[in-house]
């Protein structure tokens, strides 16, 4: 498989849609929207810009309605800060900002109640408050993931790994959970895949890999080193690399063919990798459909086959007669 230059299926604001090989193009960040988007760039932030995007985040509307001066001084920096701020994120300036961030309030009409169970979960919580905290944050990750990915750039990558002679799937600690659910999905409709948790079978794995071949690399932060570097050494065979992270310039993403970004926020209880990791599965989900869908019929007998060799280990359950 020839190189291609890196596509990431999150754009920048503002800026033309990028072509990838074969002409397909990202689709325009106004689709995913600007709050996911500047969650996605927080770690890239110098500390002065952070708090203003984690204004910008928390309250678009009130936001939207603030004079630069105003959110300068709630974020405890300068006006020129905030310009800065918005050049980072893609606007051509504050204006431009509050127009983007009054459409998107408007759009993102939530339920009365979104405010208390959409944010962090409080100190003394009821079972019934952590509850509907989990749910709505879960769902949203998964409908922001959703709602920002490119098809375009998607099946870009159902295209490698469909046509890859084998694929490698890397992941540490709870991204590593995802890692090995995508490999066994692959394998279950008779794809050549593979998923090592130890880091130095990853590198001799990423070692034999080559022109023909896929290698996709899972970090929620996208700074994940042993992740990281069982990419760079795949790219270096000539594999084509995959990203997938909740971060679009994180370091994950400088070695990577094709980025893919998942849209979950950060909570007090995010080293649990609670949304991030259903986001996560949202995206392999979509790949895994993808790939099964562009051969249906050996799919199917893949998937019929594997599930009678297990048959006999389900309870109540006889193995057919051939």
């Amino acid at each position: 498989m020839a190189k291609s230059p890196k596509i990431s299926a999150r754009n920048e604001p503002g800026d033309p849609a990028r072509s990838g090989p074969g002409g397909s193009a990202s689709r325009s960040h106004e689709t995913g929207g600007l709050i996911v988007h500047i969650s996605g760039l927080l770690p890239s932030l110098s500390p002065a810009e952070q708090r203003v995007a984690r204004l910008v985040v928390a309250d678009p509307a009130d936001a939207a309605r603030r004079t630069i001066t105003d959110l300068a001084t709630a974020a405890e920096t300068s006006e020129a800060t905030v310009i800065r701020f918005c050049r980072s994120v893609g606007m051509d300036g504050y204006p431009q900002l509050r127009i983007r961030l009054a459409a998107e309030a408007a759009r993102r009409i939530e339920p009365p109640d979104a405010r208390v169970v959409g944010g962090d979960i409080p100190p003394g919580a009821d079972l019934a408050q952590i509850i509907a905290t989990i749910a709505f944050n879960d769902a949203r990750a998964v409908e922001e993931t959703a709602e920002q990915l490119d098809p375009a750039v998607c099946e870009q990558v159902v295209e490698a790994i469909s046509q890859a002679g084998r694929i490698d799937i890397y992941g540490a600690g709870a991204s590593g959970f995802v890692a090995s659910d995508f490999q066994q999905k692959l394998h279950r409709i008779g794809r050549t895949a593979f998923y090592f948790p130890d880091v130095h079978t990853a590198l001799t794995s990423a070692a034999l890999l080559g022109r023909g071949d896929v290698a996709l690399g899972i970090s929620h932060t996208g700074t994940t080193s042993d992740v990281i570097e069982v990419l760079e050494q795949a790219r270096a065979q000539g594999a084509a690399t995959v990203a997938l992270t909740n971060y679009p310039r994180s370091p994950i993403t400088e070695g990577a063919d094709f980025v893919l970004t998942t849209a979950a926020r950060e909570t007090t209880y995010r080293s649990g990798a609670m949304a991030s990791r259903l986001a996560q599965l949202t995206v392999v989900d979509c790949l895994f459909v993808g790939v099964a869908a562009r051969n249906r019929a050996k799919a199917r007998k893949a998937l019929e086959v594997t599930a009678e060799a297990v048959r006999s280990h389900r309870v109540g359950s006889t193995r057919r007669k051939a």
